[in-house]
């Protein structure tokens, strides 16, 4: 069967690739061995970010009286894993469901099974044969296998979490990066006793490191254990050894940062120590008509990034020109409060010698935020001294995440701080901070 383009993996970058295939007229095929959705639909960011904002509810209820809320016997508020992990799957059900439709809408051809490359125009599915003028790898990454001996039993990978039946009290996360921070304090939102075992110094590579510290303190001081530099040595059915400490502990949790995964392949494009596919600029890989967009490529772990590399590369074998900045990928982090970076950080400025300047506004001055009981947090706003242009932009706030667009949509178009401080906003809205940091960096706020 000959096809326009052949994408092997249906997470956010091949399915949102086969998509936009599909909405220009190729023939498209797409190929998943599992689900489609990927990683992220079916047991990454859309499950637990539902559980994530159980727990937040669960833990909000715990002060309904600040609100004027009377009559909430505390005792008997618990937080009923197995609904919230139901809640979770009706809504990667509503979503999965809503790709197939658009995937069969769009005229692509999913097909289920595992691919083998055997050239650069040509794929093996179950014996099936399919060629293509382009191929696209977007296989996604998974958590790298943790290196140590474990009674049976405790050892959870981070994919199977919601099979658990019931959750135990002691839980350690091995790992780093957001997603173990993020999980760390579900589990903390719901009374768990919380330990974090990372490997590694710096817990949140790539984030700014005033939100860094930020982030660390606020965990540590809410019960949250972290272990940073640490290795687990040795362990019995109760004690985890780790830098000659005992933690004791009821299941482990593999929360590692995650390597690539590359599909059986009969042609020799080049891969990295930690399995990830090295692309050019537009996303090719070493073999002409070969690419890798998403996790797989090594660029980003984010699922939007991976949906715009997707975009991107059908666009460009389409013959549409362009260019991905990486630096205006948003980095969010849903921890509590929410945390979230674009552009340049602190220290990449002073690094490439630029002249700045930083518009802060606390959401504690916010009214929108006061009225929400959700006033913790802040914006900064880093701009160049001379002009004045936005460099980077980072937030502390219950809603961050969703902040966050609004700093990716001045990046975008090149503004300044003088363009935020004159973009009239409504009132109240928590995105009032952005003109009250713009003004704080190009004049003087009003409210500080």
């Amino acid at each position: 069967m000959e096809y326009d383009l052949i994408i092997i993996g249906a997470g956010p970058a091949g399915y949102v690739a086969a998509i936009r295939a599909g909405q220009l007229g190729m023939k498209t095929a797409l190929v998943e061995k599992k689900e489609v959705g990927g990683m992220c639909l079916n047991w990454g960011c859309i499950p637990t970010k539902a559980l994530i904002e159980s727990a937040k509810f669960y833990n909000r209820i715990k002060s309904a009286e600040n609100l004027g809320i009377d009559g909430i016997d505390q005792s008997k508020v618990t937080f009923n894993w197995g609904q919230a992990k139901r809640r979770s799957g009706k809504i990667v059900t509503k979503l999965t469901g809503g790709v197939n439709f658009l995937l069969k809408k769009n005229g692509v051809e999913v097909i289920k099974g595992e691919a083998k490359i055997i050239s650069s125009t040509s794929v093996s599915v179950e014996n099936r044969l399919l060629e293509a003028k382009n191929i696209f790898i977007a296989t996604g990454s998974y958590p790298a296998p943790l290196n140590i001996e474990l009674p049976e039993g405790k050892l959870i990978q981070v994919e199977k979490l919601l099979d658990i039946e019931a959750l135990p009290h002691r839980i350690v996360l091995v790992g780093h990066g957001p997603v173990t921070l993020e999980l760390a304090q579900f589990f903390q939102l719901i009374d768990k006793d919380i330990t974090v075992i990372s490997p590694v110094e710096n817990v949140l590579p790539g984030v700014d490191d005033y939100l860094r510290q930020y982030i660390m303190k606020k965990t540590k001081s809410q019960g949250i254990r972290i272990m940073e530099n640490s290795r687990i040595t040795s362990a019995t059915e109760e004690l985890l050894i780790v830098n000659g400490i005992d933690v004791p502990y009821d299941v482990v949790i593999n929360c590692s940062w995650r390597n690539g995964i590359a599909p059986p392949s009969e042609i020799g494009f080049n891969r990295d120590d930690h399995g990830f596919i090295p692309v050019n600029e537009f996303l090719e890989t070493s073999v002409a008509g070969v690419y890798a967009i998403g996790d797989v490529n090594g660029l980003s772990y984010l699922a939007h990034a991976a949906s715009a590399q997707g975009i991107f590369a059908v666009n460009h074998i389409q013959g549409v020109l362009g260019s991905m900045d990486m630096k205006q990928c948003p980095i969010n982090i849903y921890t509590h409060p929410e945390v979230a970076q674009i552009g340049l950080t602190e220290r990449e400025i002073r690094e490439k010698g630029i002249e700045y300047r930083i518009g802060e506004f606390p959401m504690s001055a916010n009214g929108k935020a006061l009225a929400e009981d959700s006033a913790e947090g802040m914006i900064r706003i880093l701009s160049g001294k001379k002009l004045g242009e936005v460099l980077g932009v980072q937030i502390i706030a219950a809603n961050a995440t969703d902040l966050i667009a609004e700093a990716a949509a001045f990046m975008s178009v090149e503004a300044t701080v003088y363009d935020v401080a004159r973009t009239m906003h409504a009132h109240p809205t928590v995105s009032e901070v952005f003109l009250e940091a713009g003004m704080d960096a190009a004049y003087k706020p009003i409210h500080k």
